[in-house]
């Protein structure tokens, strides 16, 4: 099977010595091109390292127009966004699974399967995180999301949407502790 990969939304911009930041909202105020620099300048998380709960941001979007992104991105950034971040169960060092919190810390949908495998993002290895399981939706099971850690405790991911065989980059995410 030929994968194909669609990263023409980034916007690189100029490469830029970025800092990597402290906290988790410190990532909101960055643009797609510094995340993207940042997610390749990442390492790959130890599942064990990402065991638990984890809270979640929406960071930037690179699929919508700049007005609806810059208020995606607003949105993100209060505390009625309805996605809280994930929780992950690792299995052994290369394998595990996770699910999703919406709305409340209690409510957890949409299951995912751990693995470290290579990164839609460029030649190195991520955390992939792999919806494409029976017991989800069909609007979930084309998702396929990655994840990097920039320091302890602080991880960036990238969302994939899969269609007609081709996996588009849509938006970055942050977990943290």
């Amino acid at each position: 099977m030929s994968e194909t990969i669609n990263h023409s939304r980034i916007d690189r911009g100029a490469p830029a010595a970025t800092s990597v930041p402290e906290q988790l909202d410190e990532l909101l105020a960055l643009p797609a091109h510094t995340l993207a620099q940042l997610y390749a300048d990442a390492t790959v998380p130890r599942l064990d390292a990402v065991r638990g709960d984890l809270r979640g941001r929406m960071l930037a979007t690179v699929v919508l127009p700049p007005a609806a992104a810059r208020w995606a991105r607003a949105l993100a950034s209060t505390s009625w966004f309805p996605w809280r971040g994930k929780s992950f169960s690792p299995r052994d060092d290369q394998h595990g699974e996770g699910i999703n919190r919406v709305l409340v810390d209690r409510l957890r949908l949409y299951r995912f399967e751990t693995s470290i495998g290579p990164s839609r993002a460029g030649d190195f290895d991520a955390l992939q995180l792999d919806y494409d399981l029976p017991e989800n939706p069909f609007f979930i099971r084309p998702i396929e999301d990655e994840l990097r850690q920039l320091r302890d405790g602080l991880y960036l991911g990238q969302a994939y949407l899969r269609l007609r065989g081709t996996a588009s980059l849509v938006l970055y995410f942050g977990l943290s502790r």
